[in-house]
């Protein structure tokens, strides 16, 4: 039989990639085209997830609550929004801002840090991969952050149990053109003390006294950064198959 070097060297490369692909980190895309914008469970039936923390106007830490299943619309944290999508956006996106229902801090003057986000846990399997956060990103141009308000799109890593944060690679969000949407990339690379810990990506914003704070986002890309197959991968592999072969 004739040995197609190029077939064999294909079955290697899948055959590399799918030995290494037993991770628990899943590779996660959204349009929000897919989800109905007047369900108040859209947002949290897709696995989006809001906690706030709150901070003194001096940047002391007060405390935080959460997590919650992320609403729909509202006063606090996100909604599925339209009428300011570009060619690329089709017409809805995720619309991110303040939990301006918490009057009380907002009164006194204190920082609410609103965050939105899916949550994943790290498998043996996921260490030493390289991970892409993709977004498109523009400022609402009614509401866009505002005074002291910040934004940021993020991945976080946290310890299990105690929540410590361990890593934190994100992209400021808060000069956002109002006019224009943008293309964004946040990367982390898996740490080898990571198994098991919590894996979060997605977006906060930071604000006091009823600031604007809204940040749209699009065409969401959580995934693993392809792994080239070395040359001596390439090559067991191939003399793996040849192997197979002249024992039929």
């Amino acid at each position: 039989m004739k040995f197609n070097l190029n077939r064999f060297a294909t079955l290697a490369v899948v055959s590399v990639l799918a030995a290494s692909s037993f991770g628990q980190l899943t590779t996660y895309t959204q349009d929000f085209e897919g989800l109905s914008a007047s369900s108040p469970t859209a947002l949290s039936g897709n696995g989006w997830k809001v906690f706030a923390n709150v901070f003194s106007s001096g940047g002391g830490y007060l405390y935080g609550y959460g997590p919650f299943g992320a609403p729909n619309g509202g006063g606090g944290f996100s909604a599925i929004a339209t009428g300011e999508a570009g060619p690329a956006q089709g017409s809805q996106y995720i619309n991110t801002y303040n939990d301006y229902n918490n009057t009380g801090e907002h009164n006194n003057g204190n920082f609410v840090e609103a965050n939105i986000f899916q949550e994943q846990i790290i498998g043996a399997g996921d260490l030493g991969k390289t991970f892409d956060f993709d977004f498109d990103f523009k400022a609402s141009s009614t509401a866009g952050p505002a005074g002291q308000t910040t934004a940021n799109a993020f991945i976080k890593v946290l310890t299990p149990n105690t929540f410590n944060l361990v890593a934190f690679p994100n992209q400021s969000t808060t000069a956002a053109s109002t006019a224009n949407w943008l293309d964004g990339k946040v990367s982390i690379t898996i740490d080898s003390s990571w198994t098991g810990h919590i894996l979060q990506f997605g977006f906060l914003n930071k604000a006091t006294s009823f600031q604007n704070s809204g940040v749209f986002y699009d065409n969401l890309s959580f995934q693993a950064v392809p792994e080239p197959a070395t040359m001596s991968m390439l090559f067991a592999g191939l003399a793996g198959v040849a192997l197979r072969r002249r024992k039929k």
